[in-house]
């Protein structure tokens, strides 16, 4: 399982951490409640009713995700992203990472800059709808990649550390058909103090 606890098995709807205008002016109250109350509380919604009956009924998230396909996958893995891309967030957000996360970055991209550059450039270069991702494995190791859709690195055995949802309905109200102002500004909120917990609960 992985750090964040809410994300890998509420089955329910998990309240943001934050007030709806707390991330402004990067995020807005308006977009936190169509993304929040409307895109993943329909996730949430969806998948009560596509699993009540069956087997994934007494799965956690997590599991679900790592043990379904079609439509089951799609809702439960968007649930997960979500819960995982809100918990990241902070108004009082520490912005540089620390400790062992920032080693592991100097190792792997030589900065945080680079690394900054590298997932911003991924986001944009990924077409359509989806997730760009920093993910570890058990080692340590960092990676960056994307997936499209409900993606998630956990069906590839990785840990996720962070993510940015490339989906327009992440953005759109606030930035238009402008997604690299999206993804920039992202960075400005991305709480590192959440960020290392995760990756020290994923090697630890």
């Amino acid at each position: 399982m992985t750090m964040t606890t809410l994300a890998a098995v509420a089955l329910t709807l998990v309240e943001l951490p934050y007030a709806y205008d707390a991330l402004e002016p990067y995020i807005s109250a308006e977009t936190l409640h169509f993304h929040h109350d409307k895109h993943y509380a329909g996730y949430v919604a969806k998948l009560g009713e596509l699993i009540e009956g069956t087997r994934y009924a007494t799965m956690s998230l997590e599991d679900i995700v790592l043990n379904s396909e079609g439509a089951i996958f799609n809702n439960a893995a968007q649930a997960w992203n979500h819960v995982f891309y809100f918990e990241q967030l902070s108004p009082h957000a520490k912005h540089k990472p620390s400790g062992e996360l920032r080693r592991a970055i100097d190792e792997e991209f030589g900065s945080l800059e680079e690394l900054k550059r590298r997932m911003t450039a991924t986001a944009l270069s990924l077409f359509g709808s989806g997730w760009v991702w920093l993910a570890t494995d058990r080692d340590g190791t960092l990676f960056i990649l994307a997936t499209q859709n409900a993606g998630t690195p956990l069906t590839d055995g990785l840990i996720p550390i962070m993510t940015i949802d490339v989906w327009e309905h992440a953005y759109y109200l606030d930035y238009r058909n402008i997604r690299k102002e999206a993804v920039e500004d992202i960075w400005n909120i991305v709480d590192w103090r959440v960020l290392e917990d995760r990756y020290a609960a994923a090697v630890g």
